[in-house]
């Protein structure tokens, strides 16, 4: 006969407690302790639904040497499209379990949606606990691409759905998603910690047993961060977010976990009205096409991964009429901007502390690194003394502590992707010299080693 008994898990990190308690020990968050049924099932209660997974014995697993492991290499499923491809290592592992998330309305089931009917050649299930069949048959119709092979299931019962599972036996699972799902051996109720726990337990388990990958939506936090217990992310094999503005139609995808992959890499995608599509050359779209040229306006070329893009960083610097100076980034960490201009300040004499300073990043997308220092700098040296910069030079350097202009990785690559984009000059920084390669280029280097000096080569 089974049991019943409650429990406390915090809803910030999934820790679990047999008491209510103020203060989570494992996270430091105040007042997330909340109560749970948890039905504890006899060992003969809970079925393997999926036949591909039956053992007639279950012994455990041996020890074995290292250098007797097998490594058996399972090709990946092409997927259509370069971006998605790049972003998740190649393609599709089998048996992988990729966790999505994204905020409300920024095209989650749409991107998955499109990959469920663009791959023809596989057998694929769509599991919604949203929205309807008929929402989801709209929705196709509106993406424009039509497949004999996609299924899609109206459930939220986990034990529901491998049953479906064991009829048709797909080649990839959709779940849409991971909180609206439940499963009858937990007695809390849907999105709560032990429920997202347990299906997502659930399906790692058919993921690897079957070889079958599957893809989980998940909801995000009003901080940004994938909603449910951390152990989630843990349990994973690939963790992708969706990010972008809604004033913007352009749509970036990141992997910031992947176990098959690198964790660096973006895509691009633009939002219109037949779904997503795919941009392939996003340095184009991020830079602003200009009769003249403009003050508080440079071109950085950055790196996302193994991918190059020039970017257009836009300063405003003015007078504070309030007193206080405002400080504001959107697409850039406001504490290091604080930091670069303490640098201007300090090392170069600019005297900025009374002024309000903004910027921005053109686009509506987040940039880390921090090659495109260099090109902030000079953006706000330009806007504060109303200085134009050439429209055909562009930077790709990092700023120091000391004033001094740091290299940054994969030159070459920045140097080519200016080039190929018509720039005529680019400021580097004197150390990428050693090794570079300058045969083949047709773009001008000019390169420094401080700030005074990029100023009064930029600005001669």
């Amino acid at each position: 006969m089974s049991k019943t008994k409650t429990t406390f898990f915090c809803q910030n990190c999934g820790a679990q407690s047999g008491k209510w308690i103020g203060k989570c020990p494992s996270c430091d968050e105040w007042n997330t302790y909340v109560e749970e049924v948890v039905h504890k099932e006899s060992k003969n209660d809970r079925l393997l639904l999926f036949s591909a997974a039956k053992h007639p014995k279950n012994e455990g697993n041996k020890s074995i040497l290292l250098q007797d492991v097998g490594l058996h290499d399972f090709p990946r499923i092409a997927v259509p499209g370069k971006e998605l491809t790049r972003v998740l290592g190649g393609g599709i592992v089998p048996g992988s379990l990729v966790l999505f998330g994204g905020e409300p309305g920024i095209g989650k089931s749409t991107l998955m949606l499109q990959l469920a009917l663009r791959l023809k050649n596989l057998k694929v299930l769509y599991v919604s606990g949203e929205e309807s069949e008929q929402q989801i048959k709209m929705r196709a119709e509106r993406i424009g691409i039509t497949t004999a092979n996609c299924f899609i299931l109206q459930e939220t019962n986990t034990q529901n759905i491998f049953k479906q599972i064991s009829e048709i036996s797909p080649q990839l699972v959709v779940i849409d998603s991971i909180q609206t799902l439940h499963t009858s051996y937990i007695d809390s109720s849907p999105g709560s910690v032990s429920q997202v726990r347990e299906c997502a337990a659930e399906f790692l388990r058919f993921a690897k047993e079957t070889n079958t990958p599957v893809f989980m939506i998940g909801h995000i936090t009003k901080e940004g961060s994938l909603a449910g217990p951390k152990v989630l992310e843990h349990m994973v094999d690939t963790v992708l977010q969706f990010e972008g503005d809604r004033n913007h139609i352009y749509r970036l995808l990141r992997a910031t976990k992947n176990r098959f992959g690198n964790t660096n890499e973006m895509g691009i995608y633009e939002m219109n009205g037949e779904g997503l599509r795919e941009v392939t050359n996003p340095s184009e779209i991020l830079i602003t096409n200009r009769e003249s040229a403009t003050s508080g306006v440079a071109i950085s070329a950055t790196m996302e991964g193994n991918r190059p893009m020039l970017i257009e960083t836009q300063a405003l610097v003015s007078s504070a009429a309030y007193g206080l100076p405002q400080r504001s980034s959107t697409g850039f960490d406001l504490r290091r901007l604080s930091m670069l201009l303490a640098v201007l300040e300090k090392r170069c004499g600019f005297k900025l502390g009374a002024k309000d300073v903004f910027i921005n990043i053109a686009g509506g997308i987040r940039v880390e690194d921090p090659g495109i220092d260099l090109a902030l700098v000079c953006a706000i040296l330009s806007s504060n003394e109303d200085l134009p910069i050439p429209q055909t030079t562009c930077f790709a350097a990092e700023v120091g502590l000391t004033g001094e202009i740091r290299p940054v990785n994969r030159i070459e690559q920045r140097i080519s992707e200016a080039q190929k984009l018509g720039f005529e000059k680019i400021f580097i920084s004197s150390f990428n010299l050693k090794g570079l390669n300058l045969k083949g280029l047709h773009i001008e280097i000019v390169a420094v080693s401080k700030m005074e000096e990029a100023f009064s080569k930029l600005f001669e």
